[in-house]
């Protein structure tokens, strides 16, 4: 099975970076095909700009996305991780999806008025970590709507089946070094399951 891993955070040693060393663990563990994009790592540019657009629409992915659609189209498996920062996506993975999930790519509309989820028969897996204990996101709804935004707004809209959501609140403020260690077993336990 071919893994896409869409990893977002500037700093080597965050939460989010043992994440990502436990998904991959785990996924090469049973055999699996990984492919990590480090999008700070690439330097990655998030600004959709109108040249992008204009090339977008003559059918001329800018060489930047291209490379990254080609790995999102060979993907069985595509997981995102990224912190959430003021309540959304960072920047990063914003402008990941407004450049490369493109329309007559990710998805289209069709002659009925309909969508054409161009991603249909992917998997996915989205990983979000945040500041505020996960108790406050439960109960403002902010939780949902960050399962509205991601799971429905982004992957299903294109066709991608969410397996998983996990969102862990407190890991800078209130979470202990086992309630950290339990959140990686329980992405580990996942990510064996493949």
């Amino acid at each position: 099975m071919n893994h896409l891993i869409v990893y977002a955070h500037p700093h080597q040693g965050s939460f989010n970076n043992a994440i990502l060393d436990t998904v991959t663990a785990a996924l090469k563990a049973k055999g699996h095909e990984i492919c990590v994009r480090d999008l700070y790592k690439l330097n990655f540019h998030p600004v959709l700009t109108p040249t992008d657009t204009a090339s977008l629409r003559e059918g001329r992915a800018p060489a930047d996305i291209k490379t990254e659609q080609e790995h999102l189209a060979n993907a069985d498996v595509i997981t995102f991780i990224y912190p959430i920062w003021w309540t959304g996506l960072p920047a990063i993975i914003k402008g990941y999806v407004d450049r490369t999930f493109s329309y007559g790519f990710a998805y289209q509309y069709n002659s009925e008025g309909g969508i054409d989820k161009l991603f249909t028969g992917k998997k996915g897996i989205l990983i979000n970590t945040y500041g505020t204990p996960g108790d406050v996101y439960e109960t403002s709804g902010m939780n949902e709507a960050l399962r509205k935004t991601s799971e429905s707004g982004i992957f299903d809209f294109c066709g991608i089946e969410v397996l998983e959501h996990f969102l862990f609140g407190g890991v800078t403020s209130v979470a202990t070094d086992e309630t950290r260690k339990e959140m990686l077993a329980r992405v580990h336990d996942k990510f064996s399951s493949f």
